[in-house]
């Protein structure tokens, strides 16, 4: 089998064809007392039969979880940590976390909390868990209706990326996937952003959409290895999000949730009109990127009377300082500029004219 060690860093990340393989191959390099792995159940019965030749598996606990993000709650946490503690997990335990981010972010709050911390191991499910999620040591749940509200810095020993697990995700998972894609282009070079244009997302499991997948990781990996805590580069990796988790909180509070990715994609068109307010961001650039963003990703519909809303969430951003909102902008593609804040009439000159750019 062959897996591909991209950095040989405090966290391995290996892309690989033979997933069992690999699993098997990092494992033999650590000593566990027993092993777990947690699964949701899209994840348990899709995912999972794709590991049956692990030897190191076959041993294995596994625990089961409710899938997608309305279940990263502080409920499901407990019951992983009950499942630990029923089946005599010890600080020499080892877990593989099997999903997508969901998983991912429980499973490694779960792993970095239980017994003051036990190691772990993620291998992502979904395009976006690989390319997010799973890489950086960002875990945590959601809680009071904010995302990712409480959780710790908890690198996974190693990120077992196999595309083989993204040839049955549906176009609507692979584009929430995507989205943080572009985001890393935005941040990285005008040649990462631009590739990213001719990638064909019907064929996810390509020797092009893997080339893509290393070198977008690799952009976060390099922003990670500088700044772990987020105390200043690492800001530029949350670019979109701050309007994008205001987006995805009010699609949760009006009853149609969104994809993440989606959330962050219309995020990162507002935050770019904002990067062109402040900063002389190419207006070019902004207007291609929206259409876009329209054309695959379509519109999140919002009226002047949601902005309320809208600010309030924003006012709870983790990159938050006092009482300002902090965002990062760019003043071209590569070119990141963080701290930089906005105030309530900005912020809603910027939703009225996104509202403009997509015609509602």
């Amino acid at each position: 089998y062959t897996a591909k060690y991209v950095m040989d860093m405090a966290q391995q990340i290996l892309f690989t064809q033979d997933i069992a393989a690999t699993l098997d191959e990092v494992l033999s390099g650590y000593v566990y007392d027993r092993l777990f792995v947690l699964t949701d159940e899209n994840t348990r019965r899709r995912c999972l039969p794709l590991l049956s030749a692990s030897k190191a598996l076959a041993s294995a606990g596994y625990i089961n979880i409710q899938p997608d993000d309305t279940h990263k709650t502080l409920d499901s946490l407990a019951s992983v940590w009950q499942e630990l503690s029923d089946r005599r997990a010890t600080r020499h335990s080892m877990m593989v976390n099997l999903g997508g981010g969901m998983v991912t972010d429980l499973g490694g709050f779960a792993a970095a909390t239980f017994k003051r911390g036990i190691r772990y191991i993620n291998i992502p499910t979904t395009l976006l868990g690989a390319v997010d999620a799973a890489v950086g040591g960002k875990t945590g749940i959601n809680f009071n209706g904010l995302k990712n509200e409480i959780g710790a810095f908890a690198p996974a020993e190693a990120v077992l990326v196999a595309v083989s697990f993204f040839r049955t995700l549906s176009r609507e998972h692979l584009l929430s996937g995507f989205a943080e894609m572009l985001k890393h282009g935005l941040i990285s070079t005008t040649a990462i952003y631009d590739r990213l244009f001719t990638l064909d997302l019907s064929r996810p499991d390509s020797a092009e959409m893997l080339s893509c997948l290393e070198e977008s990781i690799g952009v976060k990996q390099r922003v990670v290895e500088q700044d772990p805590h987020e105390a200043g580069i690492r800001k530029s990796l949350n670019f979109g999000h701050t309007v994008g988790h205001a987006f995805e909180s009010f699609s949760h509070h009006r009853h149609h949730p969104v994809q993440h990715g989606y959330a962050v994609a219309w995020g990162l068109v507002c935050e770019l009109i904002l990067s062109h307010r402040r900063l002389g961001f190419p207006l070019d650039t902004v207007r291609r990127f929206a259409a876009f963003v329209r054309e695959n990703y379509g519109v999140f519909p919002i009226t002047c009377s949601d902005y309320d809303y809208l600010y309030e969430r924003m006012t709870h951003d983790k990159k938050n300082d006092a009482d300002t909102i902090n965002f990062t902008l760019l003043s071209d593609v590569g070119r990141v500029v963080i701290d930089q804040t906005a105030t309530r009439q900005e912020i809603e000159i910027v939703l009225d004219l996104y509202r403009d750019m997509f015609g509602i």
